[in-house]
């Protein structure tokens, strides 16, 4: 009898791993079938962009789409965001994939049958509308992975949570939405989400390669506004002002030597930008006031507690020294992007299985931000990138860089993004 055991082991053995395996299989077969909709998909986005709290239009395609698949779809999330519910035949933990789905206030300068044509008044200026982050193509990867896993539904052993996600290039001037509404609104929840995985396709980055690192992966972003009240004279006698141009030139240097001198960049990169200075109305006019605003981006908690305090006593400083005044605020606009380890290590051989080894690089942290990191603040999330760079140009250059009106994307990249999808749940929810 005892000879019997091993052998009755391998038959009950056996057909978990025969079904795991055909369930892969199966999955990225599908995948492969669908691939030439995924395109026509992306394109359809391309051409329709819409931007941030404003894609209606956006969410009505993609709920339409989740519906006619039989999932359980709820809309209006964070205003414009979409969620679609699919429960497996099987029992098992919860996972949930995001795609980000607004476009930018940029003017397409690429030569598509399917460029954007659409244009849009933004913060009093009128603008083209664009996909020049590469969205389009992260909306239509995962409605390919939602539509493939319908079809598959009954073997499921598990939960996905589809989270199509509004603003995550920032919402306008005083509004709320992005990954933090959503999470306010209970994204996570009802079912709970156990595990979230997130991907951004990458202009420079080949075709058919994935690049992940774990911990902090894209940089914590902040927004600081300076504005600087001084005293108004005739251009003629600067003596008789206090020169809020001049000091505003005065707090920009003193900005940077924050990062060239205080920031410990062996240890962690940190940028301050200013990106906006305002100030006057006349050439012969010293104005009254001038007003700054910039990001600050880091990647550790400890310097962006310093960067922040260090602002705050660099532009009230020097203000005082010329007799003027100031007032810094500083907002958040995302935490850091941080892939918890444990399940960053766990799932690499879900990515390495996608592309394989050679394919599968450990990148650097960027100063890039991303509002991934408010799901990534409530569970263990993994968000890794993917190549969109034909194969013929040179490694790390892109033909358009992202946000410029000349961002462009290879569609033969998208399929890596689909597959990946697909092994990273069906490993999660097969406790792989």
């Amino acid at each position: 009898m005892k000879k019997l055991y091993p052998l009755l082991i391998a038959l009950f053995i056996t057909p978990s791993i025969s079904f795991s395996q055909d369930l892969h299989k199966i999955a990225l077969e599908k995948a492969d079938e669908i691939e030439e909709k995924v395109v026509e998909w992306r394109r359809y986005f391309h051409e329709n962009p819409e931007l941030s709290n404003r894609e209606y239009k956006t969410g009505e395609k993609i709920a339409e789409h989740l519906k006619s698949l039989g999932l359980e779809v709820e809309t209006g999330i964070a205003h414009t965001g979409v969620v679609g519910l699919l429960k497996g035949g099987k029992p098992g933990p919860v996972v949930g994939l995001r795609a980000d789905i607004d476009a930018l206030p940029v003017t397409e300068r690429n030569d598509l049958a399917f460029k954007s044509e659409v244009v849009t008044e933004y913060n009093g200026q009128e603008t083209g509308v664009m996909h020049a982050c590469g969205h389009d193509t992260h909306i239509a990867i995962m409605m390919g992975v939602a539509e493939v896993f319908s079809e598959m539904k009954e073997d499921i052993p598990g939960t996905i949570k589809f989270i199509f996600q509004p603003a995550e290039e920032g919402v306008p001037a005083g509004e709320r939405g992005g990954a933090k509404m959503m999470v306010e609104e209970g994204v996570l929840k009802n079912p709970d989400v156990e595990a979230i995985f997130g991907l951004h396709i990458n202009a420079g980055t080949t075709v058919g390669h994935i690049k992940y690192k774990q911990e902090g992966i894209m940089a914590a972003s902040d927004r600081f506004t300076i504005t600087i009240k001084g005293q108004q004279a005739h251009g003629s006698t600067p003596w008789a002002s206090v020169d809020p141009i001049a000091i505003s030139a005065r707090i920009i240097n003193g900005l940077q030597y924050i990062i060239s001198r205080n920031a410990e960049l062996t240890n962690e990169a940190a940028v301050i930008t200013v990106g906006i200075m305002k100030g006057g109305v006349r050439y012969n006019i010293i104005p009254e006031e001038a007003y700054l605003e910039g990001t600050i981006r880091t990647l550790d908690e400890e310097m962006r507690k310093m960067i922040h305090e260090k602002i705050k006593i660099t532009a009230e400083k020097i203000a005082e020294i010329e007799g003027a005044t100031v007032e810094v605020e500083i907002t958040e606009n995302a935490p850091l992007t941080y892939n918890e380890p444990a399940l960053t290590q766990k799932m690499a051989s879900s990515l390495q299985k996608t592309v394989g080894a050679d394919k599968l690089h450990v990148m650097k942290a960027i100063t890039g931000a991303e509002d991934f990191s408010y799901f990534q603040n409530e569970i263990p999330g993994l968000y890794f990138f993917i190549g969109g760079k034909p194969m013929e140009e040179p490694e790390g250059q892109a033909l358009g860089g992202h946000h410029t009106p000349d961002f462009y994307i290879d569609e033969s990249g998208m399929i890596t993004g689909v597959k990946a999808f697909i092994n990273l749940t069906l490993d999660y929810l097969q406790g792989e």
